[in-house]
């Protein structure tokens, strides 16, 4: 089984907008709703490619209700832990025809001790052989090192954790060899100080974060595609898919999911396909990538 960890989901609305004005009425145009968050956007991929898996982390009040009972109703099996008071987060996403989008994004509920300790009773359900992915930020009432006190509860196991951070939150993973890290170019290179800006300079600097602890290392580079360093040190490029895009968030979600859908079926090269289809068909996207749209890109239907 597959598990995947969203500490802060959010209800996502999407809408269209001419320029904002301060201090004045501005009007909506078309809008849209997600359930989201990274970890669940995993999931939602990872739906798409017939790939089972649990979404885990926190809700609460009215918003937690929609987001549990919205992908639940996707076909997406849950063991949120339910929070006593405040509501899960709302994110508003503006589209203004700019290159890129306004964003303002909630905050989030509190999360006192005794619920932080039940989520870590839902991880003893986790067993040999399963996946975990721990994916997005740390929201601001848990301790910082929450991903590092999760994979030192797992320790011991037979247990594949992926992690997409960045920063210190995922430097401080490395000791703990996850299976898999996956930071963006961009990322990659705030964490030595460098500009990456070529698949030669993500495999050398992929390189020593393998070295670090990482067993395998997948940079996502926009529309250069995505460069992996396997555990047996070996290099793959990939090169991204044509299209026009629509939409960037869930992108590197959507590439995780499709790596580990990917690297079950048939291996790492595999896996970096299948993964550049999925971040590329989202990147295409409205929102999420469907199987339709990821296997054609793959040309495998």
């Amino acid at each position: 089984m597959i598990y995947t960890v969203t500490l802060n989901p959010a209800v996502d609305y999407v809408a269209d907008c001419g320029e904002i004005k301060t201090g004045a009425v501005n009007r909506l145009g078309a809008g849209e709703i997600f359930f989201g968050g990274k970890g669940i956007n995993v999931s939602f991929v990872l739906r798409e490619l017939g790939i089972p898996s649990k979404a885990l982390g926190f809700v609460a009040g009215f918003t937690g209700e929609a987001i549990e009972k919205g992908i639940s109703q996707k076909g997406i099996d849950t063991d949120f832990v339910h929070l006593d008071s405040g509501f899960s987060r709302i994110n508003i996403k503006l589209r203004s025809g700019l290159p890129a989008e306004t964003e303002l994004n909630g905050q989030g509920p509190h999360i006192p001790q005794d619920k932080a300790e039940e989520l870590f009773c839902r991880l003893d359900n986790i067993s040999d052989g399963d996946t975990i992915v721990l994916a997005g930020s740390i929201p601001a009432s848990l301790s910082a090192d929450i991903y590092e006190k999760i994979l030192a509860h797992l320790h011991g196991r037979n247990i594949r954790a992926v992690v997409d951070a960045s920063g210190d939150l995922l430097l401080n993973v490395l000791k703990y060899k996850p299976f898999l890290v996956k930071p963006n170019n961009i990322e990659l290179g705030e964490l030595f100080g460098a500009v990456i800006d070529t698949p030669e300079k993500a495999a050398e600097y992929a390189l020593r974060l393998k070295k670090m602890g990482a067993v395998n290392v997948l940079v996502s580079m926009g529309e250069q595609g995505a460069v992996l360093i396997d555990e047996a040190e070996k290099v793959y490029v990939n090169k991204a898919y044509s299209g026009t895009v629509k939409n960037t968030v869930g992108a590197g979600d959507s590439m995780v999911a499709g790596f580990i859908a990917g690297y079950e079926k048939d291996g790492y090269e595999y896996a970096l396909r299948l993964g550049t289809a999925c971040g590329g068909a989202t990147a295409f996207s409205e929102g999420l990538a469907s199987s339709n749209e990821i296997y054609a890109l793959l040309g495998e239907e």
